[in-house]
């Protein structure tokens, strides 16, 4: 069963809980299924990479880790705050999300 997710990739989110609490990034990646994203330069986890070809980084690396998606909230581009999504419905069919704070779409 597939959840659904507030954030999608590409949006700017801070970090509402945790060690990273106030940290703003981009999300680089979602998963629906676990519920969980990959925000860039927050959670920063080691991981001991083994070189799968010739030029590959080896040893301990810095990577970003996946976070639950509860734990971030859309920074919204126009007022600059984290904000709640909704969403506006036109006549012509189209759905668009939009700032709860300004009403600017996102």
């Amino acid at each position: 069963m597939i959840k659904k997710v507030h954030v999608k990739t590409g949006d700017t989110v801070i970090v509402l809980s945790g060690k990273n609490k106030g940290k703003k990034g981009k999300v680089m990646a979602v998963s629906p299924a676990e519920g969980k994203v990959i925000v860039e330069k927050v959670n920063m986890v080691s991981k001991h990479m083994k070189p799968k070809k010739m030029g590959d980084p080896s040893g301990i690396v810095k990577a970003e880790g996946a976070m639950y998606a509860s734990k971030v909230q859309i920074v919204c581009p126009r007022c600059h705050k984290p904000t709640r999504i909704g969403h506006k419905l036109y006549e012509d069919g189209t759905k668009e999300r939009i700032c709860r704070k300004c009403g600017e779409a996102l």
